[in-house]
């Protein structure tokens, strides 16, 4: 959280977060470039360059399956929560693998062309209206330029000037750039491909994207379902609330409220964090406030307000007790509005 323009808040979190993931590039890039030869068959045919180019670019890929991976899986099962902590830096490392690899492409392929690189890549193959040897470069350019975009406006000063919506549409450009990576590598490499081992990783990648998004809107639509509507929504019976956690509802509205138990007492705050939307019911209570999952803003259980000095706010909700089931009201109140927590020993 800041209440100024910063270049980075580094802090002990982050700095462990980049290091494992530095650590596990490279592990994956040392193994791929002396064991990959040897698995596929091509230990004399395959130059160094392109091995290591293969080995950024299968790298860039599984890493962005990862990245795609992470929001269901929270979602799913709320051990994978702490994995949403700073995703936006792996993002930004996967970036600069995919680069590693088009750099290695580029300086094997075309160091020698008497045109300038990058447009003798564009100009070398233009037989886009064909299924086998359709330019896959063009594909790889794309998402390349698109994990560009969404590298260079991951800070927060870009969220501040474009605005919490329109930041969060133009960051949904990863699933269009993991599209193109795909067709890319359809395209390209697995056309050439004797051993049918990165065909298999490749598909099952997708699919394993696919399969965890589409469990994860199931799993939401459920709970959607058994809420219900009108001026009162069922929330869940008492026993199923879980001392430091939020049991997610969706109003009529479409509104989303996380309702917290802290101490024995609950409160209900809007589930989208006043900074970029993120999902206030999958993080954690610390200090007496809702700490966002995805970075680190905290709110106050019982009128949604930040801690001094900041300034964010988030809408809160009543809540009541019928028997052993609680229910939250549909009527949001004015971010910071002040709700007494409802006390889970007390019956209505």
């Amino acid at each position: 959280m800041s209440v100024k323009y910063t270049p980075v808040q580094w802090n002990r979190s982050k700095v462990f977060y980049d290091v494992v993931v530095l650590a596990l590039v490279f592990t994956y890039v040392l193994t791929f470039v002396r064991l990959a030869p040897m698995f596929t068959g091509d230990v004399k045919s395959a130059d160094g360059a392109i091995v290591g180019a293969r080995a950024f670019g299968t790298c860039a890929f599984l890493m962005l399956t990862v990245i795609l991976c992470i929001g269901p899986l929270a979602r799913l099962d709320t051990r994978f929560l702490p994995l949403l902590y700073n995703r936006r830096h792996f993002g930004v490392i996967t970036f600069f693998v995919a680069l590693t690899h088009i750099m290695f492409v580029i300086n094997w392929y075309f160091n020698f062309s008497p045109t300038p690189r990058f447009e003798a890549l564009l100009t070398s193959n233009t037989s886009y209206f064909q299924l086998l040897g359709f330019p896959f470069e063009t594909l790889g350019l794309l998402a390349l330029f698109a994990l560009a975009v969404l590298a260079t406006t991951s800070h927060d000063f870009w969220l501040r000037f474009l605005g919490p919506r329109l930041w969060k549409t133009l960051h949904y450009a990863i699933y269009f750039s993991y599209a193109l990576i795909v067709g890319h590598i359809a395209f390209g490499s697995l056309q050439s491909q004797i051993n049918p081992t990165f065909t298999i990783v490749t598909a099952g990648s997708a699919l394993l994207v696919c399969g965890l998004h589409l469990a994860a809107l199931n799993r939401e639509r459920q709970s959607d379902h058994r809420a219900g509507g009108g001026d009162w929504t069922h929330v869940a019976s008492v026993d199923e609330f879980a001392n430091g956690l939020a049991r997610i509802v969706r109003l009529a509205n479409g509104d989303r409220v996380a309702v917290f138990r802290h101490e024995n007492r609950l409160s209900a705050i809007s589930n989208a964090c006043a900074h970029q939307n993120g999902p206030l019911g999958e993080g954690r209570i610390i200090d007496g406030c809702v700490t966002c999952p995805w970075h680190g803003f905290q709110f106050r259980l019982a009128d949604g307000c930040s801690p001094s000095p900041f300034t964010e706010k988030v809408p809160t909700y009543a809540l009541k007790r019928v028997g052993d089931v609680i229910f939250v009201s549909s009527k949001k109140n004015p971010p910071g509005t002040y709700v007494e927590p409802l006390n889970m020993a007390a019956k209505e």
